[in-house]
């Protein structure tokens, strides 16, 4: 199973017309599972050679809450109310990360998750554990997700939108 999860617009962590954003893809890779393979430009580093902290809790954040969306029938989206993150190592720029989330025990309207980035030889670099409430229903109704430009976006879409942040860098 690896099924590519929708995309928005302008969010950070996914979003495709975002400039300043990661630009990641999240793949359904197992019930309750997302993976995601990213290789993180300079631009987000702190120390050199390092991704900042920042950063990497967002990705870590991301995935986490996207957790709730592996189901492709019911996708659940999910506001993080707490996030604990535990740096192990420093996470690299330009080398190839994978982010992996995790559902956790589900609560009804709150369920916790867990994500960790493992570096290029497998290692745990960085790991956490994350609270979620469910997003109110009316703040989804399909003009919501319209507006946010929420949905699978094919291959070449996604290289023509990524020139045009990158363009509007």
């Amino acid at each position: 199973m690896s099924d590519l999860q929708a995309n928005s617009r302008q969010c950070f962590v996914c979003g495709l017309e975002n400039p300043s954003g990661l630009h990641l893809r999240f793949y359904t890779t197992a019930p309750g599972e997302v993976t995601v393979h990213h290789t993180v430009p300079e631009q987000f580093q702190s120390y050199p050679g390092v991704v900042h902290g920042g950063i990497v809790a967002s990705m870590l954040d991301e995935a986490a809450g996207r957790s709730f969306m592996s189901d492709p029938d019911v996708p659940r989206f999910m506001f993080t109310a707490r996030l604990e993150v535990r740096y192990r190592h420093n996470v690299p720029v330009g080398k190839t990360i994978t982010v992996v989330g995790r559902v956790g025990k589900d609560r009804g309207r709150t369920a916790t998750a867990s994500a960790a980035i493992y570096g290029p030889e497998g290692e745990v670099l960085a790991e956490a554990e994350a609270l979620l409430v469910e997003v109110p229903k009316d703040m989804l109704e399909t003009e919501g997700q319209d507006a946010m430009g929420w949905r699978v976006y094919d291959d070449q879409e996604m290289e023509r939108l990524l020139r045009q942040a990158e363009e509007n860098r």
